[in-house]
């Protein structure tokens, strides 16, 4: 094989030149002068035995093997780059760190699992959970803090991008033993005289809730108020009340509560992936975030 006499500084320097068509425009972009330019030219071209430009005091133009070689050359740095980005991803998924924010019951009944594969593929990646409430989640995102999140808040904002996972249903959670434990659904109105665990008003599950529920003529009305999911689930286990959650928040084999569907009117909220538009994903990051939209759908 014969052995090959220039490097990347001809190859780019005769790139430039070609599509410039200009050695002072080229050398600019190059930062380099135009001697220096001119000079890696002519060993190209000394190199390769042929003559890659035509130069007159006014234009410079491609021979005809120099139109064929820009071909050649354009394919080996494309090649020669796209290497080293992916020799560069694979290090990244080799080592590093991601932060998701989510919804706690994100992080309770959908994460782990999709954290296990990722940590069996990806053992050197360590991953930071930040499951905070939904304007957190979304705050974290846009300062950057996260590099991306799961959110149900997040597609009104025109720096967000929200990718859809699913759509989730409020229940009614209660107790299994509950005399409307056997039900398929129940409407929100049959609430009103009902003693209510609700969460907070700063909760972007509430402010969804009281959204949709101020047209209904008997609204029901918190007896007990907490700002997280998990203490409502609690409180509803110790039978001081009853709960409208998302259905995430409540596995399907709770051993000891139950979540009928609310109807009349039926409320959801659509769950979603949310990362910022102008900064796109690490490998790492993107790679979870794949397998986060895998497991949802």
């Amino acid at each position: 094989m014969k052995r090959i006499n220039f490097g990347l500084d001809e190859l780019q320097a005769f790139v430039a030149v070609a599509e410039k068509a200009s050695f002072r425009a080229a050398a600019e972009d190059l930062s380099i002068s135009p001697p220096a330019l001119s000079r890696r030219i002519d060993k190209l071209e000394a190199t390769l035995g042929s003559r890659l430009l035509d130069r007159t005091t006014r234009r410079v133009s491609l021979t005809n093997v120099g139109r064929q070689f820009l071909e050649e050359a354009r394919a080996a740095l494309n090649g020669l780059e796209y290497a080293v980005l992916r020799l560069a991803d694979n290090a990244s998924l080799r080592r590093g760190q991601v932060t998701v924010a989510c919804l706690p019951s994100v992080a309770h009944h959908l994460l782990p699992g999709v954290l296990k594969r990722f940590a069996d593929r990806f053992p050197s990646v360590r991953i930071k959970v930040v499951d905070e409430s939904a304007n957190a989640v979304l705050a974290s995102v846009l300062s950057g803090d996260a590099d991306f999140g799961v959110n149900f808040v997040g597609v009104q904002e025109p720096e967000i991008r929200f990718e859809a996972l699913r759509q989730e249903d409020y229940v009614l959670v209660m107790p299994r033993g509950h005399p409307w434990a056997h039900r398929e659904s129940i409407a929100w109105e049959e609430l009103a005289d009902e003693k209510m665990v609700a969460l907070s008003r700063q909760s972007g599950n509430r402010l969804l809730l009281d959204s949709v529920l101020s047209s209904l003529r008997r609204p029901p009305s918190a007896f007990y108020e907490v700002n997280h999911v998990t203490g409502a689930l609690a409180l509803v286990e110790a039978g001081l009340g009853l709960a409208a959650l998302p259905g995430l928040s409540l596995p399907q084999a709770h051993a000891t509560l139950k979540g009928i569907a609310l109807v009349e009117p039926g409320i959801h909220r659509l769950l979603g992936l949310i990362a910022r538009k102008d900064r796109p994903l690490q490998p790492a990051a993107a790679m979870l975030y794949g397998m986060l939209k895998e497991q949802a759908g």
